[in-house]
């Protein structure tokens, strides 16, 4: 639901209007959701929500479902008011009259839902908008439209998104590294250390059987400890069809964040239905992501080839797959690769495409023959990731 929280004012692109203000926040509420034709069962808005409600309708005004069916419609008859408003006026607009969560949302829809390219492709434009992640999905789409100047405006949005990500991600795969679980417990109360069963045993006299309950008196953790790690190889091989830019965008900064670590070497593999090797950008995940073609084919088959042919020692390297698993190749020849990957001892880990906010969406069917062909496939975040690369170096 958006949001009603007052703005300064009114803005010359987005007039105030005369009536009188509002009283019911409620009925507000609504009619800002619903637009003008809601209005005589809401009533009026006041001066700061009649601007709010310009700004919304300027981009959701264009929705032709909505308008189908009476939403938003603001009765508007000729003349050249919605015109007259430029995408630089809009976010210039949207950035005083809302809360900074509601402006990414806007702005997400604008680039993503309606494709308004200006967005990312206009200097004025560019110097204006708030980096975030909607918006590095936009550049690494358009940036094949965008002249030397533009790239380097964009190239703003990328540095400062991909800044973000690797100061929350790299603590999290770093952790994962500073050693491996032992059965000796630890004083040291780490939520990734929790040892489930042992806490269980240890307070199996708390157990209250009339209410089915288990009291928790003397919680168990596992303790880490360090050892030599003989060197693992590491392949990611990722997707970057058209569908599948957060998992690139991921993908790279996880690598970025492996690199470097004692034990692992990192190797990062693009792939449509030809295969790039980017591992020596790996340290630059901003440049990595400025090569990045998405769009294309898949052939996945081709990839497995490709990343079968960097193992040094198969039982101490994992290939992870991150993908749709909407094989556009052959399909018996990627379960072939596979099963020869297993066979010959080394973890493939088929890792379903994830958006930004950690939903997979996959080929099921393809994902469950890679199963039964010894991958272990699933879901995981970059930290489930590194975490469970963690787990096999230590072994």
């Amino acid at each position: 639901m958006r949001p009603t929280k007052p703005a300064p004012a009114a803005t010359d692109a987005y007039p105030a209007t005369d009536a009188a203000p509002a009283t019911d926040a409620g009925l507000e509420r609504w009619r800002l959701i619903l637009g003008r034709p809601a209005e005589r069962h809401t009533g009026p808005l006041e001066a700061a929500a009649a601007a709010r409600d310009a700004a919304l309708d300027w981009l959701y005004g264009r929705d032709a479902e909505q308008a189908r069916r009476g939403v938003r419609g603001t009765g508007r008859e000729g003349g050249d008011g919605a015109s007259a408003v430029t995408p630089v006026d809009w976010l210039d607009d949207i950035h005083r009259l809302f809360p900074r969560e509601t402006v990414e949302r806007l702005e997400r829809d604008a680039v993503e839902r309606y494709e308004i390219h200006e967005i990312v492709t206009d200097p004025a434009v560019l110097e204006r908008v708030e980096p975030d992640q909607a918006l590095l999905k936009a550049v690494l789409r358009t940036k094949h439209l965008m002249n030397p100047e533009v790239l380097r405006l964009a190239r703003r949005i990328v540095e400062t998104v991909v800044r973000r990500l690797m100061e929350r991600l790299t603590p999290e795969v770093r952790r994962s590294f500073t050693g491996t679980r032992s059965r000796r417990p630890s004083r040291l109360a780490l939520a990734r250390d929790f040892d489930f069963h042992g806490t269980v045993r240890a307070n199996l006299a708390h157990y209250r059987p009339e209410e089915r309950r288990l009291l928790i008196q003397r919680p168990r953790f596992h303790s880490r400890t360090r050892r030599h790690l003989e060197q693992w190889q590491l392949i990611l091989l990722v997707d970057q069809s058209g569908s599948m830019v957060d998992s690139v965008i991921h993908s790279a900064v996880t690598a970025a964040s492996l690199w470097g670590l004692p034990g692992l070497k990192t190797h990062l593999v693009a792939f449509d239905t030809s295969v790039v090797d980017l591992t020596s950008d790996v340290t630059d995940p901003v440049e990595l992501l400025m090569r990045v073609q998405l769009g294309g084919g898949t052939d996945i088959a081709r990839a497995v080839a490709y990343g079968t042919g960097l193992v040094d020692n198969p039982r101490r390297a994992i290939v992870a797959l991150v993908t749709d698993f909407y094989e556009g190749g052959d399909d018996h020849r990627l379960v072939r690769g596979v099963r020869a990957l297993v066979e010959q001892g080394t973890t493939v880990l088929g890792l379903a495409a994830l958006d930004e906010e950690a939903r997979p969406a996959y080929d099921r069917q393809v994902a469950q023959r890679l199963a039964d062909a010894g991958a272990h496939v699933g879901a995981m975040t970059p930290g489930q990731l590194a975490e469970f690369v963690a787990e096999r170096l230590g072994r």
